[in-house]
């Protein structure tokens, strides 16, 4: 008997000291809350049924991440009235799911689990919600490739009145999910990937690897309309290099 509520006890103080505190909540810079929070998403992401012939490996963005702090900081249950200005330098739109709760209960895990778990009330084919579906949508929404998150700690959540001292987690997409369409297109995993990209655990992915940070350029416009302007300006220069000396044998360039 004793030695039962000895491990009881044990098992009640291990639970209670890997709670957080408003102190141990991790920054939007720790490497392990930035991983759990991309592989949660893709875990699930990989795992949609119907299965999806286009979802994107997720991967984690600084200043999606940056975006979310700042807006958790208010302590507001309800979105970012910003989303749909230009908040990121790449996105026109920022999409957001919002989890609050006690310290106790937070774990990266459970909050992103507890919004894919509205496919529940989720008709795939009619695409019809019997109840609340955004934040489900919004984690397997096929586009969707990258993700930043932060947590925050609140005394007081506004519009959430019943919960104080609680732990506000909040992450933002890009480009932005839920718009009247069906969130991926069913079909045989990754037939429909850029031509480009391999098959990572049924995702279409630009990595060799897990690497977080890592830019996928070939979904960054700005990066291809810069890589395309470069490219033009370096031929121009040669052509008109030939063009010079062909008019101008005898011309010499001088280095200082």
């Amino acid at each position: 008997m004793q030695a039962t509520l000895a491990i009881l006890v044990w098992m009640a103080s291990s639970v209670s000291s890997s709670s957080y505190t408003a102190s141990t909540l991790p920054d939007i810079t720790n490497e392990d809350f930035i991983q759990q929070c991309v592989q949660i998403h893709n875990q699930h992401r990989a795992q949609v049924n119907p299965t999806a012939r286009n979802m994107m490996y997720m991967s984690w963005d600084s200043e999606l991440a940056r975006i979310a702090k700042s807006w958790a900081k208010v302590c507001q249950f309800e979105h970012n009235p910003r989303l749909k200005s230009r908040l990121h330098p790449n996105f026109t739109a920022v999409g957001e799911n919002i989890w609050t709760g006690s310290l106790s209960l937070f774990s990266v895990s459970s909050a992103i689990s507890s919004w894919y778990n509205e496919v529940k009330d989720y008709d795939f084919r009619t695409r019809r919600c019997t109840g609340v579906c955004g934040h489900y949508t919004q984690v397997v929404w096929a586009d969707s490739y990258k993700v930043g998150c932060a947590v925050q700690f609140c005394p007081r959540v506004g519009n959430f009145e019943r919960l104080s001292n609680g732990a506000h987690f909040i992450c933002n997409y890009g480009p932005a999910g839920n718009y009247p369409t069906w969130p991926y297109k069913q079909g045989t995993t990754c037939s429909d990937c850029p031509k480009d990209d391999r098959c990572l655990n049924n995702l279409c992915s630009y990595y060799a690897g897990d690497y977080p940070e890592r830019p996928i350029y070939l979904r960054n416009r700005y990066t291809s309309l810069f890589l395309i302007v470069k490219a033009v300006l370096l031929i121009l220069s040669v052509i008109i290099t030939i063009l010079v000396k062909h008019k101008y044998p005898n011309l010499v360039l001088l280095d200082y």
